[in-house]
């Protein structure tokens, strides 16, 4: 049931999460002799991931997971329809508080920017990977999909138009000056006029006409992190965020800009707290 269950999900990303998240329950039921699969049986796996301490995201989505082998199997005539139902029953785990991440201010956002130093064509296309990164709050998947031709003009300005993205969303990311420098910069360089934007590049600094891939990606931004703590290609997305926040944006066009379907989740990239003892309706003077 494994194939058919990473067969119904769409987006890449969830297919791999599944796919780990799969592997992991069925290790875990062959570790000792198990129950058949259950209500039971996933509410026990349930206490043994919180056991771990694992974070609540994490744990939800293997949940999912589970929920998703059940309403599978059930359609394919190899569990009780009711049964999955029980299944489908068990609760994800409240997250508590606001979601950890890591941001830089806007001096170290320069900084990594910097990091690639040199003329060479790596040096030159990681300055544009890393540009997007911070300029666009693009993801992984997102970047690497971009052809030579997607950075267009609209109503006078570079852009990404209908830029598919988590969940098929579609968005339009405006692209700042300095990163359209950054990545024409980039084409000259590598000469490239179609095709993949983002390409490997060897030691001997010949740029390959294959794309990089998300893991590149990763280890791009990983390796100039030095310092600055960073840890992922999704911190440049928060980083991203914030500093449009800090620089007078609303909300509602930082949530356009990341593709975010829920306004929460655009808060939680922010790490926004609400302050309920100086709560911003309290300047309301309407009773006055």
């Amino acid at each position: 049931m494994r194939r058919q269950v990473l067969d119904s999900v769409s987006s890449p990303h969830s297919r791999r999460a599944y796919a780990f998240a799969l592997d992991a329950f069925f290790l875990w039921c062959g570790s000792e002799s198990r129950g058949a699969f259950s209500k039971a049986l996933v509410q026990e796996y349930r206490t043994q991931l919180e056991a771990q301490e694992l974070a609540p995201s994490t744990i939800n989505v293997r949940l999912a997971a589970l929920r998703k082998l059940a309403s599978e199997a059930a359609g394919n005539g190899l569990l009780a329809p009711e049964t999955a139902a029980t299944i489908a029953q068990v609760k994800g785990v409240k997250r508590r508080g606001v979601r950890a991440g890591n941001w830089l201010d806007e001096k170290q956002a320069r900084t990594l920017l910097r990091a690639p130093d040199g003329k060479e064509p790596k040096a030159i296309r990681d300055r544009a990977v890393l540009g997007l990164l911070l300029g666009c709050a693009l993801r992984r998947a997102e970047l690497i999909d971009l052809q030579a031709g997607d950075i267009q003009q609209r109503a006078g300005r570079w852009v990404i138009p209908d830029l598919r993205g988590k969940g098929k969303r579609v968005r339009t990311v405006p692209v700042p000056a300095w990163v359209k420098q950054l990545l024409d910069t980039w084409l000259e360089t590598a000469g490239i006029r179609s095709g993949p934007l983002f390409r490997a590049v060897n030691k001997a600094g010949l740029v390959s006409p294959r794309g990089l891939s998300e893991n590149a990606v990763w280890f791009i931004v990983r390796s100039y992190a030095g310092e600055t703590g960073l840890l992922a290609p999704r911190d440049l997305r928060r980083t991203c965020a914030r500093l449009c926040r800090e620089g007078g944006g609303s909300l509602e066009q930082i949530q356009l800009l990341l593709g975010h379907e829920s306004i929460q989740t655009t808060m939680d990239y922010l790490g926004v707290r609400q302050d309920l003892e100086d709560a911003v309706n309290d300047r309301l003077r309407l009773g006055d």
